[in-house]
């Protein structure tokens, strides 16, 4: 459900989603401080970072979970993802195996939060167009299945990065007003756990 913030304001909550060393966090640190680190270390347990938008006349505050993709830390994804509106799914167009693990995220999210949470999947490093190794057609396909939005990104020149938090932002717009019983302003609450919070920030962001 989406989120009551400032007046005015609606907050959407967003986990990123996929294995390590894919980009999340370069994708994440791109469309909010537009910058990009290409020593950028792993992220430990999760990051947080928001963003304020405006689409139309609406105001939105993306409460933006980078999660770790080590193996190691998949345990603690349900902990982050819970609750969220909307979710990021991540590969490199690089590394086949990661696209594959897409799958798996995927299955996962519609068993905890359900087929309520809009889906996009990013295919990041497009810069590296000459190293594919996952094709387009194929992953479009996919996401089509699975109702999920498929675009190209790159964190390092910042292609397609802005455009694949917007669509996820409409969609999840979306979603809401359809979401609302006819002739009537649904009020939304959402509790971000503080104590969540407090144990992202001292944790490196990057994958």
């Amino acid at each position: 459900m989406a989120a009551a913030g400032d007046a005015g304001t609606i907050g959407f909550k967003v986990v990123l989603l996929g294995e390590g060393r894919v980009g999340k966090t370069s994708l994440c640190l791109q469309y909010v401080e537009n910058r990009f680190a290409s020593d950028q270390k792993s992220t430990i347990q999760a990051t947080y970072l928001d963003k304020r938008l405006n689409l139309g006349r609406q105001s939105v505050k993306l409460m933006i979970w980078d999660t770790a993709g080590q193996e190691r830390f998949h345990a603690l994804g349900p902990i982050y993802y819970r609750d969220a509106n909307g979710a990021l799914l991540v590969y490199d167009i690089t590394d086949r195996d990661s696209f594959t693990k897409v799958r798996n995220w995927v299955k996962e999210l519609k068993t905890i939060v359900g087929d309520d949470i809009v889906l996009c999947i990013a295919g990041n490093k497009s810069d590296l167009e000459k190293q594919r190794q996952v094709d387009d057609a194929e992953a479009k396909a996919y996401a089509e299945k699975v109702g999920a939005v498929h675009m190209l990104t790159s964190a390092k020149t910042g292609k397609g990065v802005e455009e694949v938090f917007l669509q996820l932002t409409k969609a999840m717009l979306k979603k809401n007003q359809d979401s609302k019983p006819k002739g009537q302003n649904r009020s939304f609450v959402q509790i971000v756990d503080t104590a969540e919070k407090e144990q992202s920030k001292g944790c490196c962001g990057g994958s």
